[in-house]
């Protein structure tokens, strides 16, 4: 008889086993809203799924009576152009920065103290003060979310390129590089499939970020709707929308998997 630990699901099995805890959460909020329901119909806590996919409806496919937008795509736009601009912003910053800093010790000497000290502020903690410089518009919302995750990604590409054997800088000084040449011909190119594992794990926090500045200084946004309705508890609208940024987020992550893979496949050598 084989031990538990020798266990090793096939391919369905794995599939089904993963979707499994999808299925019991389902199955145990339906019971629980049911409940509720039964006992008080006006119950806004744990709305029917015919009662979100009403709301959702509405907001996605009937027009604002006020403006003529349609809400729901109104707010993802906007959600996805403050949170594209800013991990673009810190992806390229973050690079910079973790390659010099990882490659050049008087760099090193000079920055990586500062940029140590800089990863651990809250980036919170700075959002009342990006509204003083920087105003309420949308600067302020990408400044925070570039702030946020810069520091996350700079050191991490700072640690990928100091486990870059010293043997190729060599070689390629043998060979006559210049910095400039070792840093672009041999470290960038090994750093890029890095860079773009440090923005998929960033993504979480970016994403707090962003509901966070939305909720507090925003006319449109998920996190400015999240944080509207739930004036009103309405439950209803701010389930779907929980549920759309996870769907967001799974599928931007996914297609950064794709892209590492499309564009870096020898970086993918030896792994699993």
């Amino acid at each position: 008889m084989k031990k538990m630990i020798n266990l090793k699901p096939g391919r369905t099995s794995a599939v089904f086993i993963g979707m499994l805890p999808f299925v019991l959460l389902l199955v145990i909020y339906m019971v629980s809203s049911d409940a509720r329901l039964a006992v008080n119909p006006s119950d806004k806590m744990l709305p029917a799924f015919g009662q979100m996919g009403d709301a959702i409806y509405r907001m996605a496919f009937e027009p604002n009576r006020r403006t003529g937008d349609y809400v729901f795509w109104q707010d993802t736009l906007s959600s996805l152009i403050r949170l594209g601009t800013g991990v673009l912003i810190a992806a390229v910053l973050g690079l910079l920065i973790g390659l010099l800093t990882g490659s050049l010790p008087v760099v090193t000497a000079g920055f990586s103290p500062l940029l140590t000290v800089i990863s651990l502020v809250p980036p919170l903690a700075l959002l009342p003060i990006l509204f003083i410089l920087v105003g309420l518009g949308e600067a302020s919302k990408v400044t925070l979310i570039a702030i946020g995750i810069t520091p996350f990604i700079a050191r991490d590409i700072q640690r990928r390129t100091q486990e870059i054997p010293s043997e190729q800088l060599v070689k390629a000084q043998t060979l006559g590089a210049n910095t400039s040449q070792i840093l672009i011909r041999v470290l960038l190119p090994q750093i890029m499939p890095k860079l773009i594992d440090a923005v998929r794990l960033s993504l979480g926090s970016g994403w707090l970020f962003l509901i966070a500045a939305e909720a507090i200084s925003s006319t449109e946004g998920l996190g400015y709707r999240i944080f509207l309705v739930r004036r009103y508890l309405a439950m209803d609208v701010i389930l779907p929308y929980v549920v759309w940024i996870t769907l967001l987020a799974f599928l931007i992550d996914f297609l950064l998997v794709r892209l590492n893979r499309r564009l870096f496949p020898w970086s993918l050598e030896g792994s699993v």
